[in-house]
């Protein structure tokens, strides 16, 4: 049996004005991420983990913020690129288990169409993605919503065994 696990994390800058995407959606919001691109820190803590499972570096390695190319591109082409780097490598995803750390706006109402765009381009079932929110009861950066952060943990299967 030949299983791997990835972890990964993200960080992003809030500011008014800009617009908030998460888990590949676009959540109402006053502030929005900072990024290069979309900078959706769901799905680049979760394109962290996939790589990171392999040894295949992390996600400004595939994707550097100083590329052009990369610029404002919506975050689920790269985790569907992300995604292409596992497969070629001859694994497939098991399940995702992620969660995001902001305190406003409340996640909850949007968790369920957040899974179904992971699980739809990682090839998933909707319980297959994981994904929960907490906030930090008003402490640090997030507690001021001056940033949101993520984490997530993916396990991998080498296509070729069976569990």
């Amino acid at each position: 049996m030949n299983i791997r696990i990835g972890y990964g994390i993200d960080y992003h800058r809030l500011e008014a004005g800009r617009d908030l995407w998460i888990g590949g959606i676009k959540v109402p919001h006053s502030k929005g991420s900072i990024g290069h691109s979309d900078a959706d820190v769901l799905l680049h803590a979760i394109c962290d983990a996939l790589l990171g499972a392999l040894a295949l570096g992390d996600i400004g390695t595939h994707f550097p913020d100083t590329d052009a190319a990369y610029k404002d591109i919506d975050s689920k082409i790269l985790l569907s690129k992300t995604f292409e780097l596992i497969q070629t490598e001859g694994y497939t995803i098991v399940n995702v288990d992620a969660s995001l750390c902001l305190q406003e706006p409340k996640i909850k109402p949007y968790i369920a169409e957040m899974q179904q765009v992971i699980a739809g381009l990682l090839n998933l079932g909707v319980k297959d993605v994981s994904i929960k929110a907490t906030t930090t009861e008003l402490m640090g950066f997030v507690g001021r919503e001056e940033g949101l952060t993520a984490h997530a943990v993916v396990l991998l299967q080498k296509i070729t065994d069976q569990i």
